[in-house]
């Protein structure tokens, strides 16, 4: 990452990711995405944040444009480290980017495995249409927003 704030969340490659290869199948990394941005709702504001926001304010957070781009493989037994940051949060929707390393081990040293973005629109629940991104979202994020590294 060029910088900047990022969350950072780190996960086991468990045996449950891996194909026959024994590499991570690729749609696991989309779940790892989606896993750094279910934590990131805990560690800033508490275990049923996100839960609450889709349940009691009906607000939800839908992919509307998902990509990857595969730079290592990571294998069973590996530790992945998801660092989650935001390149854009527009009035409703927030583009959040990820960066996934095979963490350092050993004489290992830590390497890029993975980079991805997500676009999430955000939307009423209720009548599935888009609405302003909540201010206490928008606030909760803040820190979180750097600009796209063009290179």
């Amino acid at each position: 990452m060029s910088g900047g704030a990022s969350f950072v969340f780190a996960v086991p490659v468990r045996f449950a990711d891996v194909d026959h290869a024994g590499i991570v199948y690729y749609p696991r990394f989309f779940h790892f995405f989606h896993l750094a941005f279910e934590e990131l709702w805990r560690a800033r504001m508490g275990p049923r944040a996100y839960v609450d926001l889709l349940d009691k304010d009906r607000v939800g957070f839908p992919a509307v444009k998902a990509e990857c781009e595969f730079k290592a493989p990571l294998k069973f037994g590996d530790t992945a480290e998801i660092e989650l940051s935001i390149t854009r949060m527009g009035g409703k929707s927030i583009t959040f980017a990820y960066h996934i390393y095979r963490a350092a081990e050993g004489d290992t040293p830590r390497t890029l495995a993975a980079v991805g973005s997500v676009v999430t629109a955000i939307v009423d629940l209720a009548r599935f249409v888009a609405v302003p991104v909540p201010a206490r979202v928008a606030s909760m994020l803040a820190d979180l927003l750097v600009a796209e590294n063009p290179g």
